[in-house]
């Protein structure tokens, strides 16, 4: 099999946004949560692609003749209880049907590898606790889960100029 044929996991290109956008509307859907927003690939793209050093990082998984089928973000984060850095993974998703082949741990080592080359030692992450198949695949790759309830407070801009 050459190398075109083999699943693999690679750092996210710019021709790659559109499909993304693709994946992260599938991954609202899957964890019922609202759709990304409609500039989402230009937001994203900017961020990941932009003039300035990237803070975020986003992996994809791609499959024989190179079809996009699921991706992983990250970015750094502090940590004050342990007063360090660790690297926060937003998300990790792959599209049904390519769930169970090997492409999810193959993920979870490219994000681990973006920690060791940020020299960071932990990478943490939060899932739906209803999402049991999500958490059957990091425990089996040797995560610990730590209850907590997330909670998100939108900041309206200033109108102070």
């Amino acid at each position: 099999m050459n190398e075109d044929q083999q699943p693999r996991v690679r750092r996210a290109r710019p021709d790659d946004l559109p499909r993304l956008a693709e994946l992260a509307a599938e991954h609202a859907v899957y964890e019922k949560a609202a759709p990304p927003a409609p500039d989402f690939a230009e937001r994203l793209g900017a961020l990941l692609f932009g003039p300035a050093a990237p803070r975020v990082r986003c992996l994809v998984a791609e499959i024989a003749g190179g079809e996009v089928v699921g991706y992983a973000s990250c970015a750094p984060e502090f940590a004050t209880w342990q007063a360090r850095e660790y690297l926060h993974m937003d998300c990790l998703f792959l599209r049904d049907g390519h769930r169970g082949l090997g492409l999810g741990e193959r993920l979870m080592a490219a994000v681990v590898a973006e920690a060791r080359e940020l020299g960071l030692s932990e990478v943490q992450w939060q899932t739906p606790v209803w999402n049991e198949g999500a958490r059957r695949f990091y425990d089996r790759v040797g995560a610990a889960g730590h209850e907590k309830v997330r909670y998100s407070l939108e900041v309206a801009p200033s109108t102070e100029g």
